[in-house]
């Protein structure tokens, strides 16, 4: 087996846990989004093109209460707003990453981040080709759920309601996991208590955004204690 077919394959194992969260996130984006009347093709597209499991499951809404295309930029951008620190954190390890590096950037989710920045044993020379397939997998992983959802939609109708409560039970299973395999949970508590103390003091409307930048900021100073 060639190093780039070992790197592909660890990629592929890496991205398993995500799989079975794609199929059931895409699986319920698809359900709801056919229940609301919407074409197959529609949502093949979104899954394709935007792949934002938070902001796909948003914009279902806005599409049925047929909102202004300046309201849909708004809103996409506030939901997607934690992306700008996901970006700025990964500069170093996307550099050089040469013609990778445009999908890479389109393909960054939660679970994608949450996997890039985990401990692995890739070598540095490899890990662009790593982050690559990583990216590509989960992106075919969230396509395959949506089409599965949106079949189920076609042919059985009952009620999607509490569906997308599925993104958030990932998103606490990748964080619980991540926390078995951390020397320091330091970083994980600063985020935790800055969430539940902007959650009380702006809402849970408003709170995402001062959130982020309160733990950028706290990382920022408190980096090289941190870092060792």
């Amino acid at each position: 087996m060639t190093n780039k077919k070992k790197i592909i394959e660890q990629a592929f194992i890496s991205s398993i846990p995500i799989f079975a969260g794609y199929l059931a996130l895409g699986t319920g984006f698809g359900m709801i989004y056919i229940s609301k009347g919407f074409n197959f093709l529609g949502g093949l597209l979104m899954s394709i093109f935007i792949y934002g499991g938070s902001m796909q499951y948003v914009a279902i809404d806005l599409f049925v209460n047929h909102v202004s295309l300046s309201t849909v930029a708004i809103t996409t951008l506030l939901v997607n707003a934690r992306h700008l620190f996901y970006g700025i954190s990964l500069i170093d390890k996307y550099k050089n990453a040469g013609l990778k590096k445009p999908y890479m950037i389109f393909a960054l989710t939660d679970e994608t981040y949450s996997l890039v920045v985990a401990e692995n044993k890739i070598a540095k020379e490899d890990r662009h080709l790593y982050y690559f397939f990583l990216s590509l997998f989960n992106h075919i992983y969230w396509i395959l759920g949506s089409f599965v959802g949106m079949m189920i939609g076609t042919f059985i109708k009952f009620d999607t309601k509490g569906m997308d409560f599925a993104l958030t039970a990932l998103f606490v299973t990748i964080v619980t996991d991540q926390l078995k395999n951390k020397k320091s949970y330091l970083p994980s508590f600063i985020g935790f208590a800055t969430s539940l103390a902007c959650l009380l003091i702006f809402g849970r409307n408003h709170f995402l955004i001062p959130t982020m930048l309160i733990i950028a900021v706290i990382l920022l100073i408190f980096r090289e204690r941190l870092e060792k």
